[in-house]
Parts: structure tokens; C-alpha cells; sequence
């Protein structure tokens, strides 16, 4: 789902994990486990997936599972698929027709669709007609036309997509809507890829597709998984604190690498579906939530509404904190959720210090 599955860079999480291949909790008096880790490009971008299992063939088993789940997921809900699910609803708009979707769409779509009422569009799937001008306008080097923005817009805006939940139906009300779940649909399929795990038997897991990763228990020996927070690449800018995680989700968007500058202005890859505007505040977000499908939508709605109205709806996600870094003028500002720093706190200063 490339490139704006690539919302979050490859990158901007580094994964450093507290035990090394052969550590083994002397606490364990269990059948040993051992740490395994696989790599496969899918949903245009590298995933990962480091488990700890009593053997080879197991993980293997159960890592190749958990990629077939993701690769169905892209066949589904890619945007550059000409044949998915998603394309073949995009097709239908403007045509009066409601069109039955799978349960993986529709919960996608439903969840979508909430959070576009809760941020009055700041999130919005619609928003598809103006990012295929942003991908465009950064190949070529030069901001959209006005005028094919203003074209676009007529196909964006997320009353326009009828959901009818009885029947599992959607229904798309303008002509040349392009859906588009790349602030979504990578979170979901970290999920679904951490449920297959855990159905193989495998309980002590980590998941990653790029800048959203979810982890089921914590490594044996260890109280968490120890992710590294994106460094913000604004001078001044103080370097970032690990965080551990169990059972936890962490997503971060931002525009380090995805970006256009013209005449000295940045302009992010995410796109404001209320103006169609590529946003200009430099900022990282990342989000830590119960769950990737959420962190994942989360950290675009945030980058979105901006710092205020984006911590205020944080509070409103059970489960979630936030940090935001930004660069207003020149000067770098930090703002987190009440609750973010529990999250790093717990983690010795030796440990912090270490370079991932």
C-alpha cells in the first residue's frame, strides 16, 4: 500500500529489544523459548516480526502465517491494486449503489468513519482525489493546480460515504471519490498479524510495518518490549527517550522523509481533507494506544488537528497518550499527553542511554 501506507517512514521506530538472541529468563521453569526474527516487504513496506518460541519451525510456521494475513489485508484494502477490495468500491462511486464488503473493509470503514465524526473530518478516507495530486505535485517537484484541487474536492468529504450497518453495505454518493485507508489500514493489519500469532501458540511478540508496531507480552526476563522514539530532525532538537511496551501499541506520523519544499516551505505528505493542503507544520506525532488500529488512525488525526485539539481528542481515546514535537518558528517545542511519560520513566538511566 505504497507510498501512502508510507505515512510513517521505515524508520521512524526503532525497534531495540532488551534480551539478545540467547537470553533465556533463569526464572523460566517452562519449556526455553528463543528469540526468532523475520522480514518480508508487504503493503509497499518492510514489516517485521521478532517472536519467542520453543523452536525453529514453530516460529517459522506462525511468522509465515501472520504475513499471509497481512499480504490478504493489502489485497483488500491497497489503493494501488487495481483489482482490491477497496478499488472495486471506489469504482462504484456516483452510481446510486450500495456495495456489500468484506468484514475486514467494513470494520475498517466503520472505525474510519467514527473518527471521522469525532475530529469533523480531520481524519477522512475520502480524502484520496487529493493525495493523488500531492503524490504527483512531489514526483514532479511543483505544488497542485488550484483549480484541480478545487475539482478534487467535489469527491471529498466523508458524508458523503453511507454505511449501512445491517445489510454491510456502502454506499458512495460522489462521482470520482477515491478512498484511500493509508492512516489506517497498516495499523490493522499489525493486529490482525499479532491475533495470528497468538493463535500459533505464540504469546511473546512484536509486529512492525514500518512507523506503527504492536507487541503482545513482554520478552522473557524483561517488563517490556524497548521501542526507541523518532528523532526529530529539527536542530536543537533533544534526543528522544525509549519506551517499554506490553500488550501496547505505539504508531508515529510525520514528515522527516515524505515531503515537498517549494520556495523554502515543507510540505508534508499528509493532507488536510478539509482544505487539501499538504500540512506545513513540521511536526512528529506519535501515538501509544491499546491497540495499532487505533494508534495508527490516532497519529494522522493528531498531526491533523494540530497539538491542542489533537491532545484533546487523545484524551478522549481510552487507553491512549501522545507525544507531539514540533518546530514552530525556529524553535522546537514538546507537548505530551498527561500520562505519556509513564511510559519511559520506568526505564533505567543506563538503559536510556544506550544507542539503538
Amino acid at each position: 500500500m505504497l507510498p501512502n501506507a508510507l505515512m510513517r517512514i521505515f524508520g521512524l521506530l526503532s525497534i531495540v529489544l532488551i534480551t539478545s538472541c540467547q537470553h533465556v529468563s533463569r526464572k523460566q521453569d517452562a519449556v526455553e523459548l528463543g528469540r526468532y526474527e523475520f522480514e518480508q516487504p508487504q503493503m509497499g513496506v518492510p514489516f517485521r516480526i521478532v517472536l519467542y518460541s520453543a523452536d525453529s519451525a514453530s516460529a517459522e510456521s506462525a511468522a509465515k502465517a501472520a504475513f499471509d494475513r497481512i499480504k490478504e489485508l493489502n489485497a483488500i484494502m491497497s489503493d494501488y491494486e487495481h483489482e482490491s477490495e477497496l478499488n472495486q468500491l471506489s469504482r462504484t462511486a456516483g452510481q446510486g449503489r450500495a456495495l456489500a464488503v468484506s468484514g475486514d473493509l467494513w470494520r475498517v470503514l466503520e472505525r474510519s468513519q467514527s473518527l471521522a465524526e469525532q475530529t469533523d473530518g480531520a481524519f477522512d478516507i475520502t480524502v484520496g482525489p487529493y493525495v493523488s495530486l500531492w503524490r504527483r505535485a512531489r514526483r514532479v517537484k511543483e505544488l497542485p493546480d488550484p483549480q484541480k484541487l478545487a475539482e478534487a474536492g467535489t469527491a471529498v468529504g466523508y458524508r458523503k460515504v453511507i454505511l449501512n450497518r445491517r445489510r454491510q453495505t456502502v454506499r458512495l454518493l460522489a462521482p470520482g471519490m477515491k478512498l484511500d485507508l493509508g492512516g489506517i489500514a497498516k495499523g490493522y493489519a499489525v493486529d490482525e498479524a499479532l491475533k495470528v500469532l497468538s493463535a500459533h501458540g505464540v504469546e511473546r511478540a512484536l509486529v512492525g510495518g514500518a512507523g506503527d508496531i504492536a507487541v503482545s507480552e513482554a520478552p522473557p526476563g524483561s517488563r517490556g518490549w524497548r521501542i526507541a522514539l523518532a528523532q526529530f530532525d529539527a536542530t536543537g532538537a533533544a534526543t528522544n527517550p525509549h519506551v517499554r511496551l506490553r500488550n501496547a501499541a505505539i504508531s508515529t506520523s510525520g514528515d522527516s522523509a515524505q515531503r515537498l519544499e517549494i520556495n523554502g516551505r515543507r510540505y508534508s505528505h499528509i493532507v488536510d481533507p478539509r482544505t487539501g493542503l499538504g500540512l506545513t507544520d513540521h511536526s512528529l506525532v506519535t501515538v501509544i494506544a491499546r491497540d495499532c488500529f487505533t494508534s495508527d488512525a490516532a497519529a494522522t488525526a493528531v498531526s491533523v488537528l494540530g497539538p491542542h485539539r489533537g491532545l484533546r481528542l487523545i484524551e478522549r481515546i481510552r487507553g491512549a497518550e501522545a507525544r507531539i514535537v514540533r518546530a514552530p518558528e525556529q524553535s522546537v517545542e514538546v507537548l505530551d499527553s498527561p500520562g505519556f511519560k509513564r511510559f519511559w520513566q520506568l526505564i533505567p538511566r543506563r538503559d536510556r542511554a544506550v544507542n539503538p
